[in-house]
């Protein structure tokens, strides 16, 4: 997708579709209230094209609610199409209508289009303060997410893909600070997308071999430093953790291994970033159900995390070192799979009770978290599709977040309010900790049914250690179960974006 960033005025525009956002300022109380959708620009054309029908009630402003006008009168632009950000904030009260409403338009108006053949289409900036330069950046992102589709291997698969995308500004903007904004959003936007590329793949065509190639190409391209290895690595660092899962597969681990190292920076912080890569989890002997396992292709959504965003870091370059670290493997239940009552040594020489092969995802993280921390990482963040608990729990909205530091977490808090994703810490305690220790070894890789997901992260909290850390439990959100105006069903790409902005905070 070609993307653009216009100053010109909105009639000007040449375009098949203009898409412009609109509110509900609507602010009485009572079964009589009724909404008050205002369009959030102050072109006088663009409003008078459409004031009758915001006034009659036809379009009530409503988060991706949408209204098309053909050849509005005034107007270059072949369509004009309204789009809902939901409630605008009356005094003392929290406002849907926000930056992060304005990513989900975008990607609302590209959605719409796709289907209807249209293939570029102009977006126009609310001129409301504080949704005017991040909104730029958010647009561009909810574009690129919005124009993906997960149809990859269908034999009839008819291009839909938006060939143009031009971000509008109102002409009074800060243009330094738009023009950085939108740029920002492109990096991100694709970096997403190229994640959401990876967890899309079929376990039969994106093998860790495989996952490992892609990573290593995406280096070379953007300038990042890149090893990939595989079995011979894993026993020469004694990762008995990792190669227990991968044991049972006929395929090849991939332990990647990808560099940031800005020019000039040989002092301050050095940043792990540690996914989970499996990308086949049948549960190994501790086989799991025939329902719904096709979806065990994205057990690798973590690590496809990582590796978009350190592609987002090469190229946005802040001045911090990162390490990412992906182990990569599948989980197969042949005659070389570990089993229920194995015990397994890690590379920090802990000792690991096998109680369930299906818990295999901190098997590999642990491993991966010590490899981090011996390559000079000084604060980690790890994310995994890792527990059906955390979705119990939470459900498939917020992700899961833990944290050993109160200060490390602060920052990761803080990148949300810039990424949108949505994310709830959950607490850890040596209570927990208590449920995972084993009678014949140091620590078991499941602590029972009861509070799954903080005994998975208290296990990771075990590798982590003492150094800051944060563990994401993205199970619930790293596939989209039904299409929404703005994202189709499929891998969303889930904490791309905040890691990057956690980074960024560095």
């Amino acid at each position: 997708m070609h993307t653009e960033l216009s100053f010109a005025s909105l009639p000007e525009i040449k375009t098949d579709l203009l898409a412009v956002l609109a509110a509900d300022t609507q602010t009485a109380k009572g079964p009589d209230a009724k909404p008050a959708p205002e369009l959030l620009t102050a072109d006088e054309k663009v409003k008078s094209a459409t004031a009758q029908v915001l006034l009659s009630g036809e379009f009530k402003g409503g988060a991706n609610e949408t209204l098309l006008l053909h050849a509005p009168a005034g107007l270059t632009a072949k369509r004009l199409l309204i789009v809902g950000l939901g409630k605008s904030a009356p005094a003392g009260m929290q406002a849907k209508a926000t930056v992060h409403s304005v990513r989900h338009a975008a990607g609302t108006a590209v959605r719409y289009c796709k289907p209807r053949g249209i293939r570029e289409l102009a977006f126009a900036l609310p001129s409301t303060e504080g949704l005017l330069s991040a909104g730029a950046r958010a647009a561009v992102e909810g574009a690129f997410v919005g124009d993906f589709d997960p149809d990859t291997y269908r034999s009839d698969r008819k291009d839909q893909s938006i060939q143009s995308f031009t971000v509008v500004a109102p002409s009074g903007s800060d243009r330094h600070a738009v023009e950085a904004a939108f740029a920002e959003g492109v990096i991100v936007g694709e970096s997403q997308n190229f994640a959401r590329s990876l967890v899309n793949e079929p376990g039969n065509k994106l093998t860790p071999t495989e996952m490992g190639r892609r990573a290593a190409k995406m280096a070379k391209e953007v300038g990042l430093a890149c090893e990939v290895y595989s079995t011979s690595k894993l026993h020469e660092l004694k990762m008995g953790a990792f190669w227990s899962v991968s044991q049972g597969s006929e395929e090849p681990p991939a332990l990647i291994v990808m560099r940031y190292e800005p020019a000039g920076v040989k002092d301050g912080p050095v940043l792990g970033l540690v996914g989970k890569g499996i990308t086949f989890d049948t549960g190994g002997i501790s086989i799991k159900p025939a329902d719904n396992m096709e979806k065990m292709k994205y057990d690798m959504a973590g690590g496809a995390a990582m590796i978009g965003a350190m592609r987002a870091l090469a190229l946005l370059k802040p001045r911090v070192r990162v390490v990412g670290i992906v182990c990569a493997a599948e989980n197969m239940p042949d005659g070389k799979a570990q089993k229920p009552g194995d015990v397994q040594t890690a590379m920090s020489g802990k000792t690991i009770e096998i109680i369930n092969t299906d818990a295999e995802g901190r098997l590999v993280l642990a491993d991966g978290i010590a490899y981090a921390k011996q390559l000079g990482a000084t604060h980690l963040i790890d994310a995994a599709t890792l527990t059906g608990a955390c979705v119990v729990a939470l459900g498939m909205v917020n992700a899961g977040a833990f944290a050993n530091d109160d200060g490390t977490y602060a920052k990761f808090n803080a990148a949300l309010q810039v990424s949108g994703e949505k994310f709830w810490r959950l607490p850890l305690g040596d209570e927990y900790m208590e449920m995972i220790k084993s009678e014949i070894g140091d620590i078991k890789n499941t602590g029972g049914r009861w509070g799954g997901a903080i005994t998975a992260a208290e296990f990771l909290h075990a590798f982590a250690e003492d150094t800051p850390w944060i563990h994401l439990d993205i199970a619930g959100v790293a596939w989209v179960e039904d299409s929404k105006p703005y994202i189709a069903k499929g891998p969303s790409g889930i904490a791309v974006r905040s890691i990057v902005e956690w980074a960024r905070q560095f």
